[in-house]
């Protein structure tokens, strides 16, 4: 049956795929963030929480971007499962506060019921976040579910035990060297058509359309899955907090992790420059084979240079090795962690970068001209 609906359906569906695929608008972009951000912090419709905080004592972890599936070919979080489990520990006994920054469950190729059934310990340990209200969870373009579907309340009560809101951003505010700062935290799909249109039109990508092409195997087209969409995103993403004051921007949705505005391939790469520069023959073969590997994986430097420190993404917690990374904010620091499974298979933390936000709050002040679309509500 299947081979017979691609046979019929395949050609016309990839057809609108195509037409109405999530590729990056930047109008509507801007207006998507624009509004959600301004009706968090004026507290209408209840879309986030603001949270004051202090940057020497309270911390924080960020992942994103799970897709927590049903243990079949298609489940991209399993190998990434135990790494996952044993950051959230970690995490826990440190007393952080956790934000799931969205497709924490993968919700469009399966149903809740599935999900729920074959992830029990990662719901479990997650509750201990929950316990301590110390957890926010964000939905994203996979998980729209939590935003719209009516089964969403009872469904939130049987993964945490109580009745909890998930919501579609995030700020955080502090104050750093006498000067504001607030951290806008979101999944990032904002202004794709696909995913960030009305309820209707959510509830249909994520309930008919979205399963529909996973039921015929055709590529999503996701900046998650494309390369050069990922490059578009992140230089919209970059483009529009840029424009902003003593604000930094934290999301996912690409998969690919990227800190102070720069993606990890660049920063090597800049590495790279300096090194053979300085006729570092040893830093250069190191960095040389880091480059190498991150282009054999896919990835490319983006074409747009990064003048404010100000764009942050968390990547993801389904690599392909099972490799999971984040963003921690912690002892007025902020830093790009992975976690990786060492020769025995036991998890491991790693810094792959980390700056202060005092050093971030500097370059916020610099001018920079940067290409502007109208805020509108």
């Amino acid at each position: 049956m299947r081979k017979f609906l691609q046979r019929l359906l395949t050609k016309p569906v990839s057809r609108l795929a195509d037409k109405y695929s999530s590729r990056p608008d930047k109008r509507r972009v801007y207006v998507a963030l624009n509004r959600l951000y301004n009706n968090i912090v004026a507290g209408r419709g209840k879309k986030g929480p603001v949270i004051d905080f202090d940057s020497t004592k309270d911390k924080f972890v960020i992942l994103s971007d799970q897709h927590k599936g049903g243990r079949d070919r298609s489940d991209i979080f399993a190998l990434a499962e135990n790494n996952y489990l044993a950051a959230l520990e970690h995490y826990n006994s440190k007393d952080y506060t956790y934000i799931n920054l969205g497709d924490s469950e993968e919700l469009w190729g399966n149903l809740f019921i599935t999900v729920n059934s074959h992830n029990k310990a990662t719901f479990a340990m997650e509750r201990e976040f929950l316990k301590r209200k110390a957890f926010i969870k964000i939905f994203g373009n996979h998980d729209l579910y939590w935003d719209n579907d009516p089964l969403a309340a009872l469904s939130v009560l049987q993964v945490y035990g109580e009745s909890i809101k998930v919501y579609e951003g995030a700020v955080l505010k502090t104050t750093i060297d006498n000067q504001p700062l607030s951290i806008f935290l979101t999944h990032g799909h904002q202004g794709d058509r696909q995913s960030d249109g009305n309820w209707f039109s959510k509830w249909f990508v994520s309930n008919i359309w979205a399963p529909l092409q996973s039921f015929l195997q055709i590529n999503l087209n996701t900046p998650a899955y494309n390369n050069q969409l990922k490059t578009d995103h992140n230089r919209i993403m970059y483009e529009w907090v840029a424009e902003k004051e003593n604000m930094l921007l934290i999301t996912g949705h690409t998969h690919q992790p990227v800190f102070a505005s720069f993606t990890h391939l660049e920063k090597l790469y800049n590495e790279l420059l300096k090194a053979k520069a300085a006729n570092n023959l040893n830093k250069m073969a190191d960095l040389q084979k880091q480059v190498n590997i991150k282009q054999y994986e896919g990835e490319t430097i983006p074409n747009f240079t990064a003048y404010k420190p100000t764009y942050f993404n968390t990547g993801c917690c389904c690599f392909s090795d099972g490799d999971i990374t984040g963003i921690e904010i912690c002892e007025d620091c902020i830093r790009l962690i992975k976690w990786e499974y060492d020769a025995n298979g036991t998890s491991k933390r790693f810094v792959l970068d980390e700056t202060t936000l005092s050093e971030l709050i500097k370059p916020m002040a610099t001018p920079e001209s940067v290409s502007t679309v109208p805020s509108e509500e």
